[in-house]
Parts: C-alpha cells; sequence; structure tokens
C-alpha cells in the first residue's frame, strides 16, 4: 500500500511543521506582523487601550525578572547536569553499594514534588554562613538554584544512565577485540553517541526547569511572577491583571518554545542517523 512505501533517506525533515514555507509567512510571523500593524493604528489614532499604555511602562521590569528566572534555570541546570553525570557513573559502578546509594537518590529527588523541594532548601539552608569572622549572605535565589538543581541532577542521571545501556554490547566487544582500553572505548566510542542520545531528553529537563523557575517567587525571590504581581497590585486594574499575566505566559512560551523546537530538530536528526 501507498502508506507502507518508505520514505527516502533525510525526507523526515519535510514533515516537519511550517517546513518549505518562507519565514514571513508562518503563524508566528503573521501574528507578530498583526501586532505591529494593531500598536501602529493605536500609536496614530491616540486610541491606545490605558491596559496597554501600564503594560508598555512595566514591560522593561517584566523583562529584568524574566532574565533572573533564566540566570536560575541555567545555574540549576549546569549544577544538576554535573552532579547527575557523577551519580549517573555511579549507578553503574560493579560496587552494589554505591548502585543501591545512587538508585535512591535519583528515586527521591525523581519523584519529590519541586515545590516542596524548594521549600526544604529555602528552610533547611541558614540564611547566613559564618566563616570565623566572616558573615556571608546566603540568599534566597541560591537556595531555589538548589532545589531545582537536586531533581534535575536525578533527572540527568537517569538520561546518562540509559543512554550509556542504550549502547549495544557488540560495539564494546568489538572495540576490546581491536585493542581498545576501557576508557580508551567510553570516551572515543560511547561517549559521542551517548551525547547524541542524551542532548533531546536535557533539553527538554532544560524548558522543564525553565517553566519551574517560576515557583521561586512563592520563597522571596524577586523574578518576572513577583514583578507581575507588584504590577497587578500597583495598577489595580482588571483588564491590566489579565493583560499582564497574558504576558507572563507570552514571555515563559518565548523561552521554552525555541528549545521545543530545537528539541524537535534534533529527533528527526537522529533518526535519519
Amino acid at each position: 500500500m501507498a502508506s507502507e512505501i518508505a520514505l527516502p533517506q533525510g525526507s523526515t525533515a519535510s514533515l516537519a511543521p511550517d517546513a518549505g514555507t518562507p519565514a514571513w509567512r508562518r503563524p508566528w510571523a503573521l501574528a507578530a506582523w498583526a501586532a505591529l500593524a494593531l500598536v501602529a493604528f493605536w500609536a496614530a489614532t491616540g486610541t491606545t487601550p490605558t491596559a496597554f499604555v501600564h503594560l508598555w511602562r512595566w514591560l522593561p521590569a517584566l523583562l529584568r525578572g524574566l532574565l533572573a528566572n533564566i540566570e536560575i534555570s541555567v545555574l540549576a541546570m549546569a549544577l544538576g547536569t554535573l552532579a547527575g553525570l557523577l551519580v549517573g557513573a555511579l549507578s553503574l559502578s560493579p560496587l552494589r553499594v554505591l548502585r543501591v546509594v545512587t538508585h535512591w537518590y535519583v528515586q527521591v529527588f525523581r519523584n519529590a514534588p519541586v515545590l516542596v523541594l524548594i521549600y526544604f532548601t529555602t528552610y533547611v539552608f541558614p540564611f547566613e554562613l559564618h566563616l570565623v569572622s566572616w558573615t556571608l549572605p546566603f540568599p534566597d535565589w541560591i537556595k531555589v538554584v538548589l532545589g531545582l538543581a537536586l531533581p534535575a541532577s536525578a533527572n540527568v542521571a537517569e538520561i546518562f544512565r540509559g543512554a550509556i545501556q542504550s549502547i549495544p554490547s557488540a560495539q564494546w566487544e568489538a572495540a576490546q577485540s581491536l585493542a581498545f582500553r576501557r576508557s580508551e572505548i567510553f570516551r572515543l566510542i560511547v561517549l559521542p553517541q551517548c551525547l547524541r542520545r542524551m542532548l533531546p531528553p536535557w533539553m527538554n529537563l532544560y524548558a522543564s526547569i525553565t517553566m519551574s523557575t517560576a515557583l521561586a517567587s512563592l520563597v522571596g525571590v524577586h523574578d518576572v511572577v513577583d514583578t507581575a504581581q507588584i504590577a497587578s497590585n500597583t495598577v489595580a486594574r482588571t483588564d491590566f491583571t489579565i493583560l499582564v499575566y497574558f504576558t507572563l505566559l507570552g514571555l515563559f512560551f518565548a523561552c521554552c518554545h525555541p528549545i521545543a523546537r530545537a528539541t524537535r530538530a534534533l529527533e528527526r536528526r537522529h533518526d535519519r542517523h
């Protein structure tokens, strides 16, 4: 049947949304053009709604708050990735004790609610560190970074372990027959393949961590959600409150949607190879 005919190699890319469509005719571009036309009309006629006037004034503060969320997500993923690679490597150890410890580490932090972990790191760690005669502040945003790094590390550990175990054992045996040392097999043969397999789920995890940074405002971190709440309470208009939270959704979408598209592109490329 026609549906069973195999597609030629490389044709998977043509199945991507908007493939072959000029950039200016894609939905997001058309929406942007429509928004620009609407703003130009309001500016020319002097009929800009009051809620949008207030939003324009608060937009720089919202963008600065979003930058705080991005910084937290980047630091949390960096710490989580480093810790996760270590935990994932230990989970493959021949020592049973290490495997048991890493197994329970992964199970605990993968299945714990992110909000609980953020509250845990916020109230377990001190607000100040006393080192000899110095007193160093331990700000809340660092505690949020640690709270997000814990589940990130557990998920990265599982991603790494799964990628390692997905490499066929025949490749190890063939490399050993060619007199490769175990470290050389791991560095030259296994890791390059693991990196390609780990990247899409790692990017999905980063998008999830980025969205979870919205919880930072609950423990006193001045981020984009906290800025939106301040703006809403200051302006005290229902139409502005609705608009500012729609803007909040749009800002997070603008951060996470490109990651999702890049992840799908990497998955399609991996399928072709």
